[in-house]
């Protein structure tokens, strides 16, 4: 195989036409210089130099692969240029996301990011084991999700808890007018519920058995953008994260009719164990907050 550290010494020699020059140009020995030419010259089977005097002259051979030197190393100046000036003036995040994952955590979370002339977001959703086939192709740099995966010895993922979101009953305004207790709202009203695969039904369920209520199940939803239209559509309270309803809270929409003790959504942001991770998850995520579930997003 041909090799190119012996074509980087030919290249320095035959500009600098002495081997002193070029050895003090390299920071190696003249005779490493010298050996790294002779193995070169062995390789193409021809003579690159002829002496005269203390001047190495190139040959007609040498003369020929100088010119495809120059245009090589040329090529390699300018795609190491072209990717210095791609890093200082643009970087790309690829961020995937669960389908059925707030929008609103989305935004807030990669909100740091937003209006910066530098960056480029490429944003795609899937399910769970989709998303992270992406996440181990390096296809994605971040995965977010409301659970993290299994993890072992052998799993190359990290799961980083980025957010704790308090869980309510959530409705119409006119759902308020009367005050009830939990266990009567629980027992009495038509409710919106995430499906049974969710860490908030798993609590919500726990809560109710604590209770002594049966629950009127209006509808089971893995989509919390759906659960949010259902809840506006005044088809029951809805059992969901406050940042899902944000806006909806905001503008009067709905209400929140009673926190759920003891129910949160923790978000994460699941990422590769890398070397050499993209540097605006350093952004996003503080190397403070990598360890602990932070507040962001509330």
């Amino acid at each position: 195989m041909f090799n190119f550290h012996h074509l980087r010494y030919f290249w320095a020699v035959a500009h600098e036409e002495n081997l002193t020059r070029a050895a003090a140009r390299l920071r190696v020995s003249q005779s490493a210089v010298s050996m790294q030419l002779r193995k070169l010259e062995d390789e193409l089977g021809h003579p690159l130099f002829e002496r005269r005097g203390k001047q190495l002259v190139l040959t007609e051979a040498g003369r020929v692969a100088l010119d495809h030197a120059d245009a090589i190393f040329a090529r390699g100046d300018e795609l190491e240029r072209a990717l210095q000036q791609r890093e200082e003036q643009r970087q790309v995040l690829r961020v995937g996301s669960l389908a059925t994952l707030s929008r609103n955590f989305q935004l807030a979370f990669l909100g740091p990011l937003f209006g910066r002339d530098d960056v480029e977001l490429v944003i795609r959703s899937g399910s769970f084991p989709e998303m992270l086939r992406r996440l181990e192709a390096h296809s994605i740099d971040v995965l977010l999700a409301n659970s993290a995966p299994p993890r072992d010895a052998a799993t190359p993922w990290v799961a980083h808890a980025i957010a704790e979101q308090p869980v309510s009953l959530v409705g119409l305004p006119s759902k308020t007018r009367t005050r009830r207790s939990l266990k009567e709202l629980l027992g009495a009203e038509r409710l919106i519920l995430p499906t049974v695969e969710s860490s908030i039904r798993a609590g919500f369920d726990a809560l109710v058995e604590r209770l002594g209520v049966r629950p009127r199940i209006a509808a089971e939803v893995d989509d919390m953008a759906m659960l949010r239209l259902l809840a506006r559509e005044g088809m029951g309270l809805a059992v969901v994260p406050t940042i899902v309803v944000r806006d909806e809270l905001q503008a009067r929409l709905l209400r929140k009719i009673a926190p759920l003790p003891g129910l949160e959504e923790t978000f994460f942001a699941i990422t590769l164990a890398r070397r050499f991770a993209n540097p605006l998850l350093k952004v996003l995520i503080p190397s403070g907050d990598r360890d602990k579930p932070t507040a962001r997003g509330r």
